[in-house]
């Protein structure tokens, strides 16, 4: 079993900042890649930023604005996200892919979301 912990959502101004972390513990062999989506009322789930390796990856929407971190002795990623507009209101879910050991394939884990509302 896999568990992600999420945390550091909230409520918060334009122009503000949120720091969001995920943690991933269980049974993981290996990390593929983790990563945040968002999904806004009314709108498909999107990916604002992921890490595999040394390779980042960001939506053009939060370019400049957001920046995706890993550390992997504590298979945690965090995404600090600054200048944040009214439009990034969304719950953003952690993802995780992974394996469980050396031959098994690679597993799509996502996070239960963390509520990100931005007021204007």
């Amino acid at each position: 079993q896999v568990q992600l912990v999420e945390s550091g959502g909230g409520l918060v101004q334009a122009g503000g900042s949120l720091r969001l972390s995920c943690a991933a513990s269980g049974s993981i062999f290996s990390i593929n890649s983790m990563g945040w989506y968002r999904q806004a009322p009314g709108k498909q789930r999107e990916l604002v930023a992921a890490i595999s390796g040394s390779s980042t990856n960001y939506a053009d929407s939060v370019k400049g604005r957001f920046t995706i971190s890993r550390d992997n002795a504590e298979n945690t990623v965090y995404l600090q996200m600054n200048s944040l507009k009214p439009e990034d209101t969304a719950v953003y879910y952690c993802n995780l892919q992974y394996k469980s050991s050396y031959i098994s394939r690679s597993v799509n884990y996502w996070g239960q979301g963390t509520q990100v509302t931005v007021s204007s």
